[in-house]
């Protein structure tokens, strides 16, 4: 059976053209797991499990001012595939999964916090570029938080998003630059939405995976503008977080309370 094209090829088509081309592939290739390339679900069970280990994320070079951030797993192994196949190759099953370790590292990072259970947590998700908009045809990052939304609604977790940030400026391409170069690159490219207002849930930003964790300071302290004076932090939640060279900070350590401003 001869291959489909290349993502790539399907970009002049639009995104709908590619979006059904997509649905077509699903009925016409056998299916493998994106993480392990084994025949079988989106995302086997072992593949799935790695996806279940929620922990602080903890970047290399702590920027200042970087939210409290839980990651469902280790951006490593067979994570990085599957992640790489739904946000680059159009392999839109994998929000489920994904999703739901969203949620995880959302339930974990808000019940972290101390007090009374929240009415309702907002998921923020971080924005997309135009250009990334363009290029993928989709916003992977509102994927992957809607699909949280359901899974912590089932599990009793009131939730919603909230699109209350936008992009606003072009930013250079990030590899290769240092911690402190990615900050600096991305100063200013983040601001409130048009009729954003004061929050009484928990505010918790996400995103599919955090590296450097410019991306998630930068878009927090624009964020925390609408955070309830005296409530809790700006908070973060990722699929994956890359690890560090050092041993990660385990989920033992979401035991103890976070921090309030």
């Amino acid at each position: 059976m001869p291959r489909p094209p290349e993502r790539a090829s399907l970009g002049h088509a639009g995104p709908v053209a590619a979006s059904a081309w997509s649905a077509l592939a699903d009925l016409v290739l056998p299916r493998t797991c994106a993480g392990c390339g084994l025949p079988g679900p989106a995302l086997c069970r072992r593949c799935a499990a790695l996806l279940a280990r929620p922990h602080l994320a903890s970047p290399r070079r702590f920027p200042e001012g970087f939210p409290p951030t839980v990651a469902a797993g280790a951006y490593d192994g067979a994570v990085r595939p599957a992640v790489l196949a739904f946000k680059e190759r159009g392999r839109a099953e994998l929000a489920h999964p994904l999703g739901t370790a969203l949620a995880l590292a959302v339930a974990a990072v808000v019940t972290a916090v101390p007090g009374p259970p929240p009415r309702q947590v907002l998921l923020v998700p971080v924005p997309s570029s135009a250009a990334a908009l363009r290029e993928r045809g989709r916003d992977h990052v509102r994927e992957l938080a809607g699909q949280a939304v359901r899974e912590l609604c089932a599990a009793g977790l009131p939730a919603a998003q909230a699109r209350l940030l936008r992009r606003c400026g072009r930013v250079r391409d990030s590899a290769g630059l240092s911690a402190g170069q990615r900050r600096a690159n991305l100063a200013g490219t983040f601001a409130l939405a048009p009729g954003a207002g004061a929050v009484e849930g928990p505010l918790v930003l996400v995103d599919d995976v955090v590296t450097s964790g410019a991306t998630l300071t930068e878009a927090g302290s624009v964020l925390a503008a609408l955070a309830r004076p005296g409530g809790p932090p700006v908070l973060a939640a990722v699929v994956a977080a890359t690890p560090r060279q050092r041993r990660q900070v385990s989920a033992d350590r979401l035991s103890g309370p976070l921090p309030r401003d």
